[in-house]
């Protein structure tokens, strides 16, 4: 049967997960296996075929894109000088979709004024900021452009049998509908890992301590010193922080009442030290105030009023910051965590780079409710002050966003989740220019950035927030290939460009959607040489690779 017939079939038995069905096709077989339709495995994938190799794409749910596609309209870079190749292909992609007057439905193009962190300039022919619709479109044309195989509610089976390896070398992947695909290259695109610690790849969740890897902005950041970077680290302990002298417990100043919701009865920690706690998820909103796309914020149905008693006594405290409002056209917005208590549900995520499917979808679920809850009480609960309400309320959810999703993403932002121990592991010391690689295979250049990870009692009884963790990263910087790389011992064909080998602080500036994209490109490059040299992954021409990248438009170097 042709590949694409093949898709579709498979596309209408992939309905129900739950069980293997006795008409499960025959095993697919493909050059390179790619899991995981985020960002970096769109970039993979196209990158590929454009290699002339067989290629699908795997994607466990629906949605195709990630937060490229998810309501990270907003985008994170730092310096989009460095942003080359597919990537940079589809940010012209955007500025060639707001260029057609039919884009502008609720807005003129000359009333739309930019306020992201990375801005449009006027003589730009890339656009950096944009609607989930429009990145949608963008992305599903480069696929289709691409003749891109992409296989939806394919979910690899996990905890034994979804991989089959000989020593190092994986053969096939099972997912839990049965299908079975074999590849000769494979590429785990997905934010948490999956494949790679199905396969047996070492790898990490949590923060290192700062004695690890000799850094001085991992671990517990609570109140520190850095004479690397010659600032006191408070200053990142008292952003997004709950103002002061707020009760951490149910009746104020009673510790026998117990603490709020979502509060660890517990101190941080030890200053420096290592956690299996990873920095808070929320989902990048996509909201609107023009009257006539809007659909007002509405109260769950499992709404606890408690679980908010924290944000009254923070606006009753004098708190003022809600949330980080970026417009996005069309009078739309990627509405961001802001302040000590906003969109990240934080210390509620911890479970959920290693849990199951259904546990994930409740995570999922939990997150969705909690921010959805938390509009709601700003726009319209009467202990909120007058002023938050008069403001909020004008903004709800826009009718012609995700309207096979109740108007609402489907992308969880997983800031972070597993992250590879491979050949190399990137760290603070690499972000800061004070060690460099010669197998370069893309640049970083956001700063070092966590969000909170756990919410705790302090000494006076007080809640306090702990993980905000903010540090610039001097100049572009290039990413090792090695970095991609399992040890050749646990995986010899399996490359891992999104939960690559870096170190928490490290992946802080990493763990953007460009960069992604930019890794993605790189990864296939690397798959297809293999490929075509009839090497390992670990046995490549690296500067064979970098030529090829280079031609391709990627950048290297600064």
């Amino acid at each position: 049967m042709h590949l694409k017939a093949t898709i579709t079939l498979l596309s209408a038995l992939a309905v129900d997960q739950s069980s293997i069905k006795a008409d499960t096709p025959p095993p697919l077989e493909t050059d390179i296996v790619i899991y995981g339709a985020t960002s970096a495995g769109i970039a993979a994938g196209i990158q590929a075929k454009r290699m002339g190799h067989s290629v699908v794409v795997l994607e466990p749910y629906e949605h195709v894109g990630g937060l490229t596609t998810g309501g990270l309209g907003q985008t994170d870079i730092g310096n989009k000088q460095v942003i080359g190749g597919i990537a940079r292909e589809f940010y012209r992609g955007i500025r060639d979709y707001y260029r057609e007057p039919e884009a502008w439905v609720w807005q003129k193009p000359e009333e739309y004024r930019d306020g992201g962190q990375t801005r449009t300039e006027k003589h730009e022919d890339t656009m950096w900021t944009f609607e989930p619709s429009a990145a949608q479109s963008v992305m599903d044309q480069m696929i289709q452009d691409a003749d891109l195989e992409v296989l939806t509610n394919h979910r690899l089976h996990r905890n034994g049998g979804g991989v089959t390896k000989v020593g190092a070398e994986i053969r096939s992947i099972k997912m839990e509908n049965g299908q079975v695909v074999r590849g000769q290259i494979f590429i785990d695109a997905t934010y948490e890992g999956d494949l790679l610690a199905e396969a047996g790849v070492s790898y990490t969740v949590g923060r290192e301590s700062n004695a690890q890897y000799g850094e001085t902005l991992n671990g517990v950041v609570a109140d520190r010193i850095s004479p690397t970077l010659k600032y006191k680290i408070s200053k990142n302990a008292a952003n997004h922080q709950i103002a002061d002298g707020v009760s951490a417990y149910i009746v104020p100043d009673d510790p026998s009442s117990g603490t709020l919701p979502f509060i660890r009865n517990a101190g941080p920690g030890i200053e420096g030290s290592g956690d299996k706690m990873v920095q808070a998820y929320c989902f990048r909103a996509t909201l609107t105030s023009h009257p006539e796309n809007r659909i007002p914020f509405e109260k769950p149905e499992n709404y606890n009023e408690l679980d908010y008693e924290l944000l009254f006594r923070h606006l009753e405290n004098g708190a003022k910051f809600l949330w980080i409002n970026a417009a996005m056209p069309n009078w739309k917005t990627d509405t961001n965590n802001g302040g000590g208590f906003s969109g990240d549900f934080i210390g509620m995520n911890h479970d959920y780079p290693e849990a199951s499917y259904g546990e994930r979808e409740r995570i999922v679920k939990a997150h969705r409710d909690y921010q959805l809850g938390l509009y709601w009480t700003l726009a319209y609960h009467p202990r909120t002050p007058a002023w938050a309400r008069e403001y909020v309320s004008k903004w709800g959810l826009p009718k012609d966003e995700y309207p096979e999703n109740g108007n609402w993403s489907p992308q969880l932002y997983v800031r972070e989740a597993r992250r590879m121990v491979g050949q190399i592991v990137m760290t603070q010391h690499h972000c800061e220019g004070l060690e460099t690689v010669s197998d370069s295979v893309g640049m970083a250049a956001y700063g070092m950035d966590s969000h909170h990870v756990q919410r705790y009692v302090d000494a006076n009884g007080h809640a306090r927030n702990e993980g905000n963790m903010q540090a610039d990263a001097p100049a572009p910087y290039p990413i090792s290939y090695r970095s991609l790389l399992p040890k050749a011992e646990e995986a010899n064909n399996l490359i891992v460009p999104v939960c690559l080998s870096s170190t928490h602080v490290a992946f802080g500036s990493i763990r953007m959607e460009p960069v992604f994209m930019i890794l993605g490109q790189s990864a296939a490059t690397a798959a297809a040489q293999a490929l075509e040299q009839d090497q390992s992954l670990s046995e490549l021409d690296i500067e064979r690779l970098q030529k090829r990248l280079l031609q391709d438009q990627q950048i290297l170097e600064n």
